[in-house]
């Protein structure tokens, strides 16, 4: 079996869509990929975020946001930026990191306007299922380095 590919989520905040993203992939795709994610800047984990991720079998209350300076490893060979903010002050990484763009919803946004927190939940749930589809669909091949 080949070494396990080092892949980065990168958002904004690291508070909602990044912790479900590396948690999806070390959850269903473990095998293959080591997950991380980082902000921009740091920012407070999501209660929402992990009600969500816990709806779906998924404890990430122990998790913390962070930037990419607070991370262990520093050699990418994926990097997910996965919204706007993120995909504009992305960091030029060294050698030969594939950088890839998956915009997401962002579901503290949309909450704002919901009505109670049945409401404000339906986003996150969304969200939260469009990026395990994304992460179901990630192969080895997606983090292959481009020497």
């Amino acid at each position: 079996m080949s070494e396990k590919r080092n892949i980065l989520f990168l958002c904004t905040g690291n508070s909602c869509r990044s912790q479900m993203a590396e948690a999806w992939t070390n959850h269903l795709k473990g095998d293959l990929f080591e997950a991380y994610s980082a902000g921009v800047m740091a920012n407070m984990l999501d209660p929402r975020a992990v009600t969500a991720m816990a709806e779906a079998g998924i404890d990430i209350s122990g998790k913390r946001s962070k930037t990419i300076d607070d991370l262990p490893v520093k050699d990418w060979d994926l990097v997910v930026t996965l919204c706007g903010d993120a995909r504009e002050n992305c960091p030029v990484f060294p050698g030969s990191t594939k950088i890839l763009h998956r915009g997401f919803d962002d579901p503290p946004r949309l909450a704002r306007s919901a009505v109670d927190e049945e409401g404000a939940m339906v986003h996150y749930r969304r969200v939260r299922d469009e990026i395990r589809n994304f992460v179901n669909g990630l192969d080895e091949t997606e983090a292959e380095r481009q020497d």
